[in-house]
């Protein structure tokens, strides 16, 4: 294995944690948060990053192509704001 393909490896299996930590996470947090957030409702989120984690670890998507660029961006936008969104919102309002 050259130095090369083990980058890739750690870059891809990285991807796959991000992804999986994501959709997690999405499915963790009460679907009347995303709402109350001015966020998509949860079933999109769910949808878009099990589509994400579909193509990661079942199809092997490539890190470099088009595809993994998606799904990278997919991710991050939910953690970066999506998640914080969602999470701020405290228990105990209508949400849950």
């Amino acid at each position: 294995m050259t130095a090369t393909d083990l980058l890739f490896t750690v870059l891809r299996l990285g991807l796959i944690g991000l992804v999986v930590f994501a959709l997690v996470d999405a499915v963790r947090a009460p679907a009347e948060a995303f709402l109350a957030a001015g966020k998509q409702s949860k079933p999109i989120w769910l949808g878009i990053l099990g589509v994400c984690a579909l193509l990661t670890i079942v199809l092997g998507v490539s890190v470099i192509g088009i595809l993994g660029a998606v799904v990278a961006v997919a991710a991050i936008v939910y953690l970066v704001d999506v998640r914080p969104a969602v999470r701020g919102l405290r228990p105990g309002g209508p949400w849950g």
